[in-house]
């Protein structure tokens, strides 16, 4: 049995290859060629969020065993911590584990660049981010491999946060980062917005948000929270990385649907869907469309399997 630490995944597991790899799954997961049961997340004491997240794809199964912890943002420790445990199909043994915070990171930014492709105008240049953390650096890394971004707009509660991410981002790939004083600020001109942020109240508004602008809503993942107001949930065209997810676990899609302001139907489909011609993605320049992210156990599994497969072809790499 292989560990294997952040360092070698950050080696392998580069932007452009794990789009591309989370193409592959969340098809998979549309055809049925991949499964995952419902994930379990448990409270803990201390607020922790502790997920076991399993999922099969093909020639390997696992789980990503994970603790996201939010009050560790801002500070020395990573706001997620865990593995992702890795089995081979064929005789069921135990082939790895494999860190799963730096999988978690890389591939979260990997699947909104995915969707990204799929629902943002082509034309699309300008890029928001409400939170400066390690996913709004992620989502950065993997947007950029799918559209020209020419400018970025930043927010974050800790201005400090973002003084930081606009001088490394700007260092990294010499594309100019403004930092805002409010989220209204940061949004105005984008054509697209990352919302990255642990917020459990809304913070992105109809009201902020231009015509044609699509929307990657990444931060919260559980029924009771969300990034994106009700007004703006129902002005938009909604797409999940699961629908069946959405519906249990989404609080941009359950708070608005309680409310009355949206129907089951206002779920257009999944990214997996797309990708396989069952949904329908943008229809024009002036829509507003968001791809609202909880995070997929066959995505983490499908990026634990890529590491350890390139590791046992013993890739120069490492």
């Amino acid at each position: 049995m292989k560990i294997i630490e952040k360092e070698q995944v950050r080696q392998l597991l580069k932007p452009g290859i794990c789009i591309e790899l989370m193409k592959d799954a969340m098809l998979g997961l549309e055809n049925g060629t991949y499964a995952q049961p419902a994930r379990l997340i448990t409270i803990m004491p201390n607020t922790a969020k502790f997920g076991f997240m399993p999922a099969y794809v093909g020639s390997y199964f696992g789980a990503k065993v994970i603790s996201a912890y939010a009050p560790n943002m801002g500070t020395g420790y990573p706001s997620h911590i865990g593995y992702v445990m890795l089995f081979e199909s064929e005789h069921s043994t135990v082939a790895g584990m494999i860190e799963a915070g730096s999988i978690t990171e890389i591939r979260t930014g990997a699947v909104s660049a995915a969707a990204t492709d799929l629902l943002a105008r082509k034309d699309a240049h300008s890029l928001a981010f409400v939170g400066a953390g390690a996913q709004a650096r992620s989502h950065l890394a993997a947007i950029r491999e799918i559209r020209e971004i020419t400018s970025v707009t930043v927010y974050d509660l800790f201005p400090e946060a973002a003084r930081r991410f606009k001088k490394e981002m700007e260092a990294a790939y010499q594309i100019p980062v403004q930092v805002c004083e409010s989220v209204a600020e940061a949004v105005k001109e984008a054509d697209i917005i990352c919302t990255v942020s642990p917020s459990k109240e809304p913070s992105l508004y109809a009201s902020m948000v231009r015509p044609g602008t699509h929307i990657n809503a990444v931060g919260t993942f559980t029924p009771n929270t969300r990034e994106v107001a009700s007004d703006l949930v129902a002005a938009s065209r909604l797409y999940a990385d699961q629908v069946e997810a959405m519906k249990l676990e989404s609080g941009e899609y359950l708070i608005p649907l309680q409310e009355g302001l949206i129907t089951e139907a206002h779920i257009l489909g999944s990214i997996g869907g797309l990708l396989a011609g069952k949904a329908e993605g943008r229809k024009d320049d002036s829509q507003i469309t968001l791809f609202d992210a909880l995070g997929l156990a066959v995505e983490d599994v499908a990026c634990a399997r890529y590491v350890y497969e390139q590791l046992q072809a013993g890739s120069d790499c490492v």
